[in-house]
């Protein structure tokens, strides 16, 4: 099965963006890419105009030359690529969850540094974040430009999670000819004096985390042979803070998800969540496929 990439556009500056990002991933995947348009009745879904009409949504005129320009501009710069529009009736976070159910990747855009910093994303890039059934590729900041050179980015802690991000990492740096960074963050060591107890403590932390990495590292050069390796062990009282900062020389981060358990609004941990709205470079959240795969 040919899963297509799939982008949601509406126009906007950030989803023309994210409709590039997604064209430079549906080439490096050789696979077609698929720009979809979620719609609503201007009075909401089923809403009734007349006792004879149920009001069902209609696609406009309008977007489908939106979709069939943005459509005709990125397969004139990616030569060989293959493109599909087209609008489906339903709200923009739903849809692309439902199509996430067949693609090999959905991309979503970023609403930059724009009203609540709770909100960076914007409701529709967090419900998918959160729900699709196949990773999300988050476009932001929405500002810069797309980053080309630098490496993949992933942090290590030996969850489950991390490990399928590991992975994705991995193909993800593979795909694009640069190197993956294993990361793995520590607390920093108190500036005060310390007992030989809490000595020995902090020994056993560092070897801990050395050998975390160098599992890691080995398990990548096992499945993905020449692929650039590098484990680094960085200290910050807080995961986020490091990998945020970390994200500044980096092409891409990838990051795990809690899959299906825990609160819905919990599906992405709060490391996660942090890099989705704060990274200096897109941000793949690295969700496992659904069972349409």
């Amino acid at each position: 099965m040919n899963r297509p990439v799939v982008v949601g556009v509406d126009g906007s500056p950030a989803s023309l963006l994210a409709a590039e990002h997604a064209a430079r991933a549906a080439v490096l995947r050789s696979r077609p890419l698929h720009l979809v348009h979620g719609y609503l009745h201007p009075l909401g879904y089923g809403v009734p105009l007349n006792p004879y009409d149920v009001g069902l949504p209609a696609p406009t005129e309008e977007a489908q030359k939106m979709l069939e320009r943005t459509a005709a501009d990125l397969a004139g710069r990616c030569p060989g690529l293959t493109v599909e529009v087209r609008q489906v009736a339903g709200g923009p976070g739903a849809t692309l969850v439902e199509e996430s159910r067949r693609a090999e990747l959905v991309v979503v855009g970023s609403r930059g540094l724009g009203g609540f910093a709770g909100l960076l994303l914007g409701s529709v890039g967090t419900q998918v974040a959160a729900h699709a059934h196949c990773p999300v590729l988050v476009v932001r900041p929405a500002e810069e430009p797309i980053p080309v050179a630098g490496p993949v980015l992933v942090g290590v802690d030996g969850s489950e999670p991390a490990e399928l991000a590991v992975g994705y990492a991995a193909d993800e740096a593979a795909r694009r000819g640069d190197g993956l960074v294993l990361v793995h963050v520590q607390p920093p060591d108190g500036d005060r004096p310390t007992a030989d107890e809490v000595t020995e403590t902090q020994a056993a932390a560092h070897a801990g985390s050395a050998e975390l990495l160098a599992t890691a590292a080995a398990a990548v050069r096992g499945s993905h042979p020449g692929l650039a390796v590098e484990g680094r062990l960085l200290r910050a009282p807080k995961a986020e803070q490091a990998l945020v900062e970390a994200s500044g020389d980096a092409a891409l981060v990838v990051v795990g998800s809690r899959g299906r358990g825990g609160f819905a609004g919990l599906l992405l941990g709060s490391v996660s969540q942090a890099l989705v709205q704060h990274a200096h470079c897109p941000v793949l959240v690295a969700r496992p496929y659904g069972h349409a795969r």
